[in-house]
């Protein structure tokens, strides 16, 4: 499954697919009315007087093809906290069928300036998957769609959060590639490939390992058919 962000989405104040906003820890939606219909209100209103409150996250079907999800936001929130909550949301859309969410960002009420970032970062690499090789590759795509004018994420963290994210998928492919693809030589190659970057990376062959005098690695590897490689980034 694929997240697309759009940031720049200014949609509308009470869209027909799913709605996801945002609320203190005790789930009091006073104020919420701004954003969803009376009788969306009135509805969610009745149904929270039999919830377990002590959730981070509710959600309510309303139709068909529009759900509301309320994100419950404590007062000492931490960072690893907000991730975390974006990871879980992301098990809530996993296995849904449908594919458009609005984040309304104006029902933020927080003193973290990044929180929107660092909740959808959490939502993106919770999920990862590593499908390469699987015959049935299920393919969706979900749209998360960024209402709102305030609590916006800047530009330098978008493009932050995309190198992280980035980062991490590559090295989670690299930890998942079986020995027989990802041997010696392919590792070098892949490392290699982060040049493009702008990183530096050095890869000490075999005869400059000999140079070296590293006997102990080339030792290991002289049983193998691949090389044996030292790489410096």
């Amino acid at each position: 499954m694929s997240i697309q962000i759009n940031y720049k989405n200014k949609g509308l104040k009470n869209p027909s697919s799913n709605l996801v906003l945002f609320v203190d820890e005790n789930f009091s939606i006073r104020g919420l009315n701004k954003y969803i219909s009376t009788s969306e209100f009135a509805y969610i209103s009745d149904l929270l007087k039999k919830s377990d409150l002590k959730k981070d996250l509710l959600f309510f079907e309303i139709n068909s093809k529009k759900t509301i999800f309320l994100v419950s936001i404590k007062k000492d929130i931490k960072i690893s906290e907000i991730e975390s909550l974006g990871a879980k949301f992301y098990s809530y859309i996993n296995f849904e069928k449908k594919n458009d969410y609005f984040f309304n960002s104006d029902t933020l009420n927080t003193k973290i300036s990044s929180f929107l970032g660092h909740f959808l970062h959490g939502l993106k690499l919770k999920s990862y998957e590593f499908n390469l090789y699987k015959s049935n590759k299920k393919k969706k795509l979900i749209y998360i769609n960024i209402n709102g004018t305030k609590n916006k994420v800047s530009i330098n963290d978008q493009v932050k959060f995309k190198a992280l994210e980035d980062g991490t998928f590559f090295a989670r492919d690299l930890v998942s590639e079986p020995g027989n693809i990802l041997h010696p030589d392919e590792y070098a190659k892949r490392l290699n490939s982060l040049k493009k970057n702008g990183l530096k990376v050095n890869i000490f062959n075999e005869t400059k390992l000999k140079k070296m005098g590293m006997n102990a690695l080339l030792g290991v590897g002289q049983g193998s058919i691949r090389g044996s490689y030292l790489v410096t980034i």
